[in-house]
Protein backbone atom coordinates (compact mmCIF):
# COMPACT_ATOMS: atom_id res chain seq x y z
CA UNK A 1 0.00 0.00 0.00
CA UNK A 2 1.37 3.37 -0.91
CA UNK A 3 1.45 6.31 1.48
CA UNK A 4 -0.92 8.32 -0.70
CA UNK A 5 -4.43 6.98 -1.08
CA UNK A 6 -5.39 6.32 -4.68
CA UNK A 7 -9.13 5.86 -4.36
CA UNK A 8 -11.80 7.25 -6.66
CA UNK A 9 -13.54 10.01 -4.69
CA UNK A 10 -16.94 9.53 -6.31
CA UNK A 11 -17.31 5.86 -5.34
CA UNK A 12 -18.83 4.65 -2.09
CA UNK A 13 -16.84 2.36 0.19
CA UNK A 14 -18.98 -0.58 -0.97
CA UNK A 15 -18.44 0.20 -4.66
CA UNK A 16 -14.68 0.61 -4.25
CA UNK A 17 -14.16 -2.70 -2.49
CA UNK A 18 -16.64 -4.62 -4.67
CA UNK A 19 -15.04 -3.33 -7.88
CA UNK A 20 -11.59 -4.12 -6.52
CA UNK A 21 -12.64 -7.67 -5.67
CA UNK A 22 -13.91 -8.20 -9.21
CA UNK A 23 -10.70 -6.85 -10.73
CA UNK A 24 -8.10 -8.41 -8.40
CA UNK A 25 -9.50 -11.85 -7.66
CA UNK A 26 -9.17 -14.60 -10.28
CA UNK A 27 -11.95 -15.23 -12.79
CA UNK A 28 -12.18 -18.80 -11.44
CA UNK A 29 -13.79 -17.42 -8.25
CA UNK A 30 -17.56 -16.95 -8.63
CA UNK A 31 -18.89 -13.40 -8.26
CA UNK A 32 -20.83 -14.29 -5.10
CA UNK A 33 -17.62 -15.56 -3.45
CA UNK A 34 -15.74 -12.43 -4.52
CA UNK A 35 -18.40 -10.20 -2.95
CA UNK A 36 -18.41 -12.35 0.20
CA UNK A 37 -14.63 -11.92 0.48
CA UNK A 38 -15.08 -8.17 0.00
CA UNK A 39 -17.71 -8.07 2.75
CA UNK A 40 -15.45 -10.06 5.08
CA UNK A 41 -12.57 -7.66 4.43
CA UNK A 42 -14.81 -4.66 5.07
CA UNK A 43 -15.83 -6.14 8.43
CA UNK A 44 -12.22 -6.94 9.35
CA UNK A 45 -11.21 -3.32 8.83
CA UNK A 46 -14.26 -1.93 10.63
CA UNK A 47 -15.86 -0.15 7.69
CA UNK A 48 -19.40 -1.54 7.75
CA UNK A 49 -20.84 1.71 9.08
CA UNK A 50 -19.40 3.60 6.09
CA UNK A 51 -20.48 1.23 3.30
CA UNK A 52 -22.75 3.69 1.52
CA UNK A 53 -20.66 6.80 2.17
CA UNK A 54 -18.72 8.37 -0.69
CA UNK A 55 -14.97 8.21 -0.36
CA UNK A 56 -14.67 11.90 -1.09
CA UNK A 57 -11.50 13.87 -1.54
CA UNK A 58 -10.14 17.39 -1.69
CA UNK A 59 -13.25 18.78 -3.34
CA UNK A 60 -15.99 16.72 -1.69
CA UNK A 61 -16.64 15.54 1.83
CA UNK A 62 -16.58 11.81 2.39
CA UNK A 63 -15.22 9.25 4.78
CA UNK A 64 -12.67 10.20 7.45
CA UNK A 65 -8.91 9.97 6.90
CA UNK A 66 -8.76 6.88 9.12
CA UNK A 67 -11.53 5.21 7.14
CA UNK A 68 -9.77 6.13 3.90
CA UNK A 69 -6.56 4.47 5.16
CA UNK A 70 -8.47 1.36 6.20
CA UNK A 71 -10.22 1.23 2.80
CA UNK A 72 -6.85 1.43 1.04
CA UNK A 73 -5.70 -1.48 3.19
CA UNK A 74 -8.91 -3.40 2.33
CA UNK A 75 -8.12 -3.09 -1.35
CA UNK A 76 -4.62 -4.46 -0.73
CA UNK A 77 -5.60 -7.40 1.49
CA UNK A 78 -8.41 -8.74 -0.68
CA UNK A 79 -6.11 -11.30 -2.27
CA UNK A 80 -4.83 -12.47 1.15
CA UNK A 81 -1.17 -12.30 0.21
CA UNK A 82 1.22 -13.68 2.83
CA UNK A 83 3.42 -10.57 2.71
CA UNK A 84 2.11 -7.02 2.83
CA UNK A 85 4.13 -3.81 2.66
CA UNK A 86 2.48 -0.70 4.11
CA UNK A 87 4.14 2.66 3.55
CA UNK A 88 3.11 4.86 6.47
CA UNK A 89 -0.38 3.50 7.14
CA UNK A 90 -0.73 6.01 10.00
CA UNK A 91 0.45 9.08 8.13
CA UNK A 92 -1.84 12.06 8.72
CA UNK A 93 -3.85 10.32 11.45
CA UNK A 94 -4.19 11.30 15.10
CA UNK A 95 -3.04 8.82 17.75
CA UNK A 96 -6.50 7.29 18.25
CA UNK A 97 -7.03 6.71 14.52
CA UNK A 98 -3.46 5.41 14.20
CA UNK A 99 -4.07 2.87 16.93
CA UNK A 100 -7.37 1.79 15.36
CA UNK A 101 -5.75 1.23 11.95
CA UNK A 102 -2.70 -0.58 13.32
CA UNK A 103 -4.75 -2.71 15.72
CA UNK A 104 -6.89 -3.95 12.82
CA UNK A 105 -3.75 -4.70 10.82
CA UNK A 106 -2.12 -6.56 13.73
CA UNK A 107 -5.27 -8.65 14.30
CA UNK A 108 -5.42 -9.51 10.61
CA UNK A 109 -1.74 -10.53 10.55
CA UNK A 110 -2.25 -12.96 13.43
CA UNK A 111 -5.52 -14.38 12.12
CA UNK A 112 -4.31 -14.84 8.52
CA UNK A 113 -0.69 -15.74 9.30
CA UNK A 114 0.53 -12.75 7.30
CA UNK A 115 3.83 -10.96 7.56
CA UNK A 116 3.30 -7.22 7.49
CA UNK A 117 6.13 -4.79 6.98
CA UNK A 118 5.06 -1.25 7.89
CA UNK A 119 6.99 1.98 7.84
CA UNK A 120 5.79 4.05 10.76
CA UNK A 121 7.25 7.35 11.94
CA UNK A 122 6.76 8.44 15.54
CA UNK A 123 4.38 5.71 16.66
CA UNK A 124 2.50 6.44 19.88
CA UNK A 125 3.11 3.98 22.72
CA UNK A 126 -0.17 2.12 22.12
CA UNK A 127 0.76 1.52 18.48
CA UNK A 128 4.33 0.61 19.41
CA UNK A 129 3.04 -2.12 21.72
CA UNK A 130 1.30 -3.81 18.76
CA UNK A 131 4.60 -4.54 17.00
CA UNK A 132 6.24 -7.96 17.29
CA UNK A 133 9.50 -7.31 15.49
CA UNK A 134 11.22 -3.98 15.15
CA UNK A 135 13.87 -2.45 12.96
CA UNK A 136 14.92 1.03 14.05
CA UNK A 137 16.90 3.17 11.63
CA UNK A 138 18.81 6.40 12.17
CA UNK A 139 20.52 8.19 9.29
CA UNK A 140 20.08 5.09 7.13
CA UNK A 141 21.79 2.81 9.64
CA UNK A 142 20.18 0.01 11.64
CA UNK A 143 20.39 0.85 15.33
CA UNK A 144 18.13 -1.93 16.60
CA UNK A 145 16.73 -5.13 15.10
CA UNK A 146 14.81 -7.59 17.24
CA UNK A 147 11.70 -8.07 19.36
CA UNK A 148 9.78 -4.84 19.90
CA UNK A 149 9.27 -5.67 23.58
CA UNK A 150 13.06 -5.70 24.13
CA UNK A 151 13.54 -2.24 22.62
CA UNK A 152 11.88 -0.33 25.48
Amino acid sequence: MTQENVLMATLTVREAIYYSSQIQLPDSIPLAKKLALADETIQEMGLTSALDTSIGGRETKGISDGQRKRLSICVEILTRLRLLFLDEPTSGLDSAASFHVMNRIADLAVREGMTIVAIVHQACSEVFELFHGLCLLASGQTIYFGPAADAA
